[in-house]
């Protein structure tokens, strides 16, 4: 029987959550209070206390948040930022933003986040901080990161824009560096309704620091201390998503039973690599991300199958035009390269049933034999 499996069905969580939604929505057209409030302070404290941080502040996108948490940690022209070239954009546009320069260190074949063992040769005077991306849903090594950290007193900028929830050795995301930057783009594991984003910080200085910051450099009205940013989360989306954030959990189970399941029905299927998991870390799944030296045919296929698949991300970072002042070139990062060219992500997210699974599966499966 022929199948159309969606990448994502954002409609079926949608259904799931509408009423809900929908008086939410209401209630907040009525009182007409739009912009941060008493909605995006209840967020706030439940994205505090869920990600085991003493604050969190909202801000208007993913990428707001972290510009605003390297500007927090002092990063500025002529600064040095470590991070991986494997990533969403915003990473390191976040980065170049504030003038200071992106160093890329190449990543884990197995999980794609940032080689700890790479980064303390890019180490330089100018070096201030290492930016890891827990890609994917997957938390990055982060004893061995920390350990680098600490020993040159560098601060840690957690890019978890794919990664709420996610745990390493027991602990969340976010709570582990001096900030943490999640995103709520309607993709993510937990979505907004647009735009939105929020950064975990430990101290309450911080905290204080980061509400003026997003508004414009104010913290007594029309009283700038510095020149900050127009970077506030809307009632709306705070609304929405604390909505969201009571099935946020079993959403993780459910990405992460679909997971299993991909596993057993893709065994040995043609070279696919599934995707790795940590012993030590609780993976969300925010894409399920395979391997194939085949992904373009593989890919073709899918799509002449109406099988939703993406490739996060096909071009490494130090390979964009819009870096090339950098001086990286071809080879520079070759783990980095290689999954450029072998990654296809396959459709995840919690309202997949098992039989549109097992379709994607069988389709995988078709494409393999009809290669031999």
């Amino acid at each position: 029987m022929e199948m159309k499996v969606p990448l994502l069905d954002l409609k079926r969580q949608y259904k799931y959550i509408k009423t809900e939604v929908q008086a939410k929505l209401n209630e907040i057209c009525e009182a007409q209070t739009f912009i941060l409030g008493a909605h995006v302070e209840k967020l706030e404290s439940e994205i505090s206390k869920y990600c085991e941080t003493p604050y969190a502040v909202g801000v208007a996108s993913g990428t707001d948040a972290l510009i605003l948490a390297l500007d927090l940690a002092g990063i500025g022209q002529g600064d040095e930022v470590i991070t991986t070239p494997f990533t969403f954009f915003a990473t390191v546009s976040a980065i170049t933003r504030l003038g200071a320069k992106p160093v890329f260190a190449d990543i884990k074949p197995d999980t794609f986040n940032i080689d700890a063992d790479r980064i303390e040769e890019k180490i330089t005077k100018k070096t201030k901080a290492i930016l890891p991306v827990h890609l994917f849903g997957q938390a990055a090594d982060m004893d061995f990161i920390t350990e680098i950290a600490e020993k040159n007193s560098l601060k840690i900028i957690e890019d978890c824009a794919q990664a709420i929830g996610s745990k390493y050795k027991g602990r969340k995301v976010g709570s582990i560096g001096s900030a943490g930057a999640f995103s709520f783009f309607p993709s993510k594991n937990l979505g907004a309704f647009g735009d939105g984003g929020i950064i975990t910080v430990r101290e309450e200085g911080d905290a204080k620091k980061l509400k003026s910051m997003r508004m414009h450099g104010e913290s007594v009205k029309y009283y700038h201390d510095f020149i900050g940013y127009n970077s506030r989360l809307d009632a709306l989306q705070a609304a929405v998503l604390s909505i969201k954030m009571k099935y946020l959990g079993n959403w993780h189970e459910q990405r992460r039973e679909h997971a299993r399941t991909y596993a057993k029905f893709l065994d040995g299927a043609g070279d696919i690599v599934i995707p790795y998991e940590s012993s030590v870390n609780y993976h969300i799944y925010n894409q399920y991300t395979i391997r194939s030296g085949r992904r373009d045919a593989l890919k073709a296929f899918l799509d002449d199958n109406k099988i939703g698949c993406a490739i996060y991300y096909p071009v490494p970072l130090h390979l964009q035009k819009c870096f090339a002042y950098l001086g990286y070139k071809k080879g520079d990062f070759p783990e980095a390269e290689k999954a450029a060219a072998e990654v296809l992500s396959l459709p995840v997210f919690p309202e997949l049933t098992e039989d549109e699974i097992g379709y994607v599966a069988g389709k995988i499966i078709e494409f393999f034999k009809g290669a031999k």
